[in-house]
């Protein structure tokens, strides 16, 4: 979509969701992708600039998570998996491998691999979850079942396009290894408690270390999280009432498109 017919389909969006459902999202939330940046570097570094594989029916995912997807999903029975933290000192030695180009995770332990995809998330320069966003999401959340799915597919077209495919992809995951949690113990809930402050941290102060993040879980500034973790758990999967089966990837990632998918309430957009 051409950068003037983005920027007008961005308004519609933002009034439509200002008059029909009271959502108001500052400025500056849609943002394009940058182009990638030559260099090996996986931490630290700008969603967009990373090196990227292609994968079927998501398009562009920076490769560093799917290669950490797909190793993990081998053994995603590991009790305890994201929970458990790694080795500190591994952590640092395979962190740097990778920024060097070094392929070394099939050698990695799971645990030490689920540290380093945690890591990933939470040192990216700005969340994958745009800040000026996530307040709304969480007042979407908060709607009727129909007007929240409408709201929070509005609400994905402000955010890039290569960032929602890796959403879609991260969050199918994240419902393949929840529905081994008889396993792994990993439900969805345990999940979001996990992730949240990692996906959708707005500040440095929210950003969490290796060597904090287990102390931080224990102290009362974690519970000060929890509407994060209440918007993650309901981005994540959705639980139909008087099914065991967890339909997965709620509503968000199953609806999760491009702009182009505002189309469907162009009538609604005047």
């Amino acid at each position: 979509m051409a950068g003037r017919g983005r920027a007008v389909v961005r308004l519609a969006v933002l009034q439509q969701l200002r008059a029909a459902y009271g959502i108001k999202v500052k400025s500056g939330s849609c943002r394009g992708a940058a182009a990638t940046q030559p260099g090996g570097k996986v931490f630290g570094i700008s969603l967009h600039s990373l090196p990227q594989s292609v994968v079927p029916e998501y398009g562009s995912i920076p490769s560093f998570l799917v290669n950490a997807c797909k190793y993990l999903e081998e053994h995603v029975h590991t009790e305890g998996l994201f929970r458990k933290s790694g080795s500190f000192v591994r952590l640092k030695t395979l962190k740097s491998q990778l920024d060097q180009g070094e392929n070394c995770l099939p050698a990695a332990l799971p645990c030490d691999v689920a540290g380093l995809l945690k890591q990933f998330f939470r040192e990216l320069p700005e969340p994958i979850l745009p800040t000026d966003l996530q307040e709304a999401l969480f007042k979407a959340q908060h709607l009727e079942n129909e007007e929240k799915n409408t709201a929070t597919v509005l609400l994905s077209c402000l955010v890039a396009d290569r960032t929602i495919n890796t959403l879609r992809y991260f969050f199918n995951f994240l419902r393949n290894v929840s529905l081994r949690s008889s396993e792994n113990k990993m439900d969805s809930s345990n999940l979001a408690v996990i992730f949240a402050p990692n996906l959708l941290h707005s500040s440095d102060n929210e950003k969490m270390s290796v060597n904090t993040e287990k102390k931080l879980r224990l102290q009362d500034v974690y519970r000060n999280l929890s509407w994060k973790k209440y918007l993650l758990l309901n981005l994540l999967v959705s639980v139909k009432e008087g099914e065991d089966e967890v339909l997965g990837v709620s509503t968000y990632t199953e609806n999760l498109t491009d702009c182009s998918s505002v189309s469907k309430y162009k009538n609604k957009l005047n």
